[in-house]
């Protein structure tokens, strides 16, 4: 197996901006619940995408402090559907590990989240309230669940805490509905009377679904809405810059990143490490990225146990490494129709011979597009 080396010094003459200072308080331990953390920068649930090859490849970088699954259908779960339990599957190296479960029946949440803790599948639940995707919406899950302030919506979160404590429970949610309806702070707080141990907020509505810019005021609306548990900031963090304004601005007590780890996989490392020395993290060369997609794909061949498969769920992320990476785009029309593991040597050899094309930082992977997350949540 390829291990992931670690980074190397910044590039002779590569410009690397001043930094804000990080926040004292980012030093002091953070506890959600029973399950103590190392860092406050915590990997997001992305559908389709933060299965365990990912999470775990990630997390051997370092500077993660939880990683969440892809969001699972609680209901699913407890029909044994089997590609909903094979994105259940772990690695004990990824711990702490939370399992995102959605659904809009008390009952069917409160009994999945029963189901993974009995099994010891994960370090807690977290359920989801931000997903706005129509068929997750439409069945009264996902975003859908804030619209409800009838009292329904807490009555179904106390009962999962109920049924999984002492293990902890979080929520992620958006600010909710659209401008006319942000409820985030509201049920912030009324989560945390029935005993959730952290929410994590995207700084959205769910009209917006991925567009627009991200609302620090309304994150920073939800900080102010609890009194004791950890609020997670979530959205468009990409840089160190990105996190010290979203910190500053809304005064959350942690980041969750989703999207800017799919450009970025080291952010975590650079966060950490900026908390801990004020100072940028040496950054990795063209060849440790190389190694990582090289990694990702065979840990994606390891947990569908088919080549093939597995090669089909690296399709979907080979276009990002192409940008980040700068490859050809015959290159990407190759890796996007990808069937074996010796097609992706042979594809990639030359570039891990000669190097980085003329130009190319470590940098411009923060400018990479990223798509919004496909998988059980594809459609509007």
């Amino acid at each position: 197996m390829v291990e992931v080396a670690a980074p190397a010094r910044p590039a002779q003459g590569e410009h690397l901006p001043a930094l804000p200072p990080p926040p004292a308080s980012y030093r002091v331990p953070l506890a959600i619940g029973t399950v103590q953390v190392a860092s406050r920068f915590h990997l997001a649930p992305l559908a389709g995408y933060t299965n365990w090859p990912f999470r775990l490849s990630v997390r051997e970088i370092g500077g993660v402090g939880l990683c969440t699954s892809d969001l699972i259908n609680a209901r699913a779960i407890l029909e044994g559907v089997p590609k909903t339990l094979s994105l259940l599957a772990n690695d004990p190296r990824e711990r702490p590990l939370f399992v995102q479960i959605f659904g809009s029946k008390a009952e069917e949440l409160a009994a999945a989240a029963c189901w993974l803790m009995e099994r010891g599948l994960a370090d807690g639940v977290d359920i989801n309230m931000g997903c706005p995707v129509r068929k997750v919406v439409k069945t009264g899950g996902g975003s859908a669940l804030l619209c409800d302030t009838s009292g329904a919506t807490i009555e179904m979160v106390r009962r999962v805490v109920q049924a999984v404590a002492p293990a902890p429970v979080t929520v992620k949610m958006r600010l909710g509905w659209d401008d006319q309806q942000w409820t985030a702070p509201y049920f912030a707080r009324a989560f945390e009377e029935v005993g959730v141990a952290a929410v994590t907020i995207h700084g959205r509505t769910r009209a917006q679904g991925f567009s627009g810019s991200v609302r620090l005021e309304g994150i920073r609306q939800v900080v102010e809405a609890v009194r004791r548990i950890p609020v997670f900031g979530n959205g468009d963090v990409r840089t160190i810059a990105d996190a010290a304004r979203m910190i500053a601005e809304s005064g959350c007590h942690g980041i969750a990143i989703g999207r800017g780890a799919l450009a970025d996989p080291w952010i975590f490392r650079h966060l950490d490490y900026w908390i801990r020395t004020g100072r940028a993290a040496p950054r990795p060369t063209y060849q440790e990225r190389l190694d990582f997609m090289r990694l990702h794909l065979r840990r994606l061949v390891e947990w569908k146990g088919d080549e093939k498969y597995g090669c089909i769920q690296f399709r979907k992320v080979a276009t990002w490494y192409c940008k980040a990476l700068r490859l050809p785009k015959k290159v990407q029309q190759r890796l996007v129709m990808l069937s074996n593991l010796q097609e992706f040597e042979e594809v990639i050899a030359p570039f891990a011979e000669k190097g980085p094309p003329p130009g190319w930082t470590e940098q411009e992977t923060q400018a990479t597009a990223i798509p919004v997350p496909s998988g059980p949540v594809s459609y509007w």
